[in-house]
């Protein structure tokens, strides 16, 4: 099969789940003996269109103008330049399938184009920005979870918000035209689409009760590119030895915790860090991400550090999988519905249980009390009683971990996305 990735931006300008995912899928496929090649949009100066070799796997870089906040919503409205370097990649590569990790930033158009050319095309759904402009249904004005565009008026006030123009307030009906058209263009899109790929029961459903169409919505469980220590070593990894733990912490090796992901406000970890902050006995957390995305809610993370609190920095995959060998638990305190969240994935993999927020698709993947503890998200004293309860019975420690299962690898992942574009050609 010919298989083209379509993403809205990749390695190594962009670092996440969706661009290492992109990136595993495509080499994994290639190997396979497949030829795939991945089209994704570059934010640089003017216009222009670059390829690349990596592992096999034909890497396209187009772009069309610095992306801008302002600019990556008007993109899914037309972008000529876009378009036609998308038509000359289709040209080359002559895909069989299309798989759209997804489209912000880039115009809806390119979808159209692929439909009228024929070319069967898949979306996986990582976020809710097909329904919400900010993708996480999280409002910029109160910072509180939402269930959808209200005649997009609620949606025109949090884009008033973003963009910290208040003059604009009396102007909020017309702003909501716009983003009503947005969403219309996506609907189109969704429809077109042969399959909506959700990866998580609370995501399909979702979806499914904000319009998308139920009959094209598929599960599939994503899976990631593993380069872990054996799990034997994991099992039997013992809490590390004294390093600075509270005085007056107790016996035995301090318990460390770890967060490895973004450094931004609706991961929660304001929240974390004054949780632990209270905590008796002792104990270490680690938070691995990179620092320069907000600095200024990373000075307010500091500020709150104890002294057995420790910054990473931005890790290399090698580093997670180093950081995760040497870790008792991971905690993930998310304010948003995370769509699905591979740091789960990993933690697992590596054999550690996961203390997570009860809140959508990551209250989906943790067991509460079998491989991981839930805490509601946001209450500083739930989080805290649950790192608590960790550090005093390091028996439940041990039945937790003793109960991690590892999920689905990546050769089965594959072999489910070979048979989803199979049957569509």
């Amino acid at each position: 099969m010919r298989i083209m990735q379509l993403a809205h931006q990749y390695l190594p300008e962009y670092v996440g789940g969706v661009e290492f995912y992109t990136q595993w899928i495509s080499r994994a496929l290639q190997q396979r003996g497949h030829e795939v090649a991945i089209f994704y949009r570059l934010s640089a100066e003017g216009e222009g269109l670059r390829s690349r070799v990596e592992e096999g796997v034909r890497v396209w870089a187009a772009w069309s103008g610095m992306l801008t906040p302002v600019r990556r919503f008007w993109a899914t409205f037309g972008d000529a330049a876009l378009l036609r370097t998308f038509a000359q990649v289709l040209d080359e590569t002559q895909p069989d399938v299309i798989h759209v990790e997804h489209l912000m930033g880039l115009p809806a158009a390119l979808a159209t184009l692929a439909q009228q050319r024929g070319i069967p095309f898949v979306i996986t759904l990582w976020d809710f920005w097909w329904v919400c402009a900010n993708a996480q249904l999280l409002t910029n004005d109160s910072q509180e979870i939402c269930d959808g565009p209200r005649a997009y008026l609620n949606c025109a006030r949090c884009a008033i918000s973003r963009i910290e123009r208040p003059g604009l307030w009396p102007a909020l009906p017309a702003l909501a035209l716009p983003l009503a058209w947005r969403n219309r263009l996506l609907r189109q899109v969704m429809a077109a689409a042969d399959r909506l790929i959700a990866p998580t029961p609370f995501v399909q459903n979702w979806y499914a009760e904000h319009g998308a169409p139920a009959d094209t919505l598929v599960l599939r469980e994503p899976a990631l590119e593993v380069s872990a220590p054996s799990e034997a070593r994991q099992k039997e990894r013992q809490p590390s030895p004294p390093t600075g733990g509270r005085e007056g912490g107790g016996a035995g090796a301090p318990l460390r915790f770890a967060y490895i992901g973004g450094l931004s406000w609706q991961k929660g970890l304001h929240v974390l860090l004054e949780a632990f902050s209270g905590v008796e006995g002792a104990a270490e957390l680690w938070l691995a991400g990179d620092e320069t995305f907000d600095p200024a809610y990373v000075s307010q993370l500091r500020a709150l550090a104890s002294p057995e609190v420790r910054f990473l920095g931005r890790l290399s995959r090698a580093q997670v999988w180093e950081a995760l060998a040497q870790v008792d638990v991971v905690v993930v305190p998310t304010m948003w519905y995370e769509t699905f969240s591979f740091i789960v994935s990993e933690a697992f993999i590596a054999g550690a249980p996961v203390i997570a927020s009860r809140l959508g698709p990551v209250a989906d993947r943790v067991r509460n009390g079998v491989d991981g503890l839930l805490v509601a998200p946001g209450d500083v004293r739930a989080w805290r009683a649950a790192l608590q309860r960790l550090i005093d019975d390091r028996a439940l420690l041990a039945e937790l971990r003793g109960n991690v299962q590892a999920p689905l690898s990546l050769n089965m992942h594959v072999n489910q996305l070979e048979e989803l574009y199979a049957e569509l050609i």
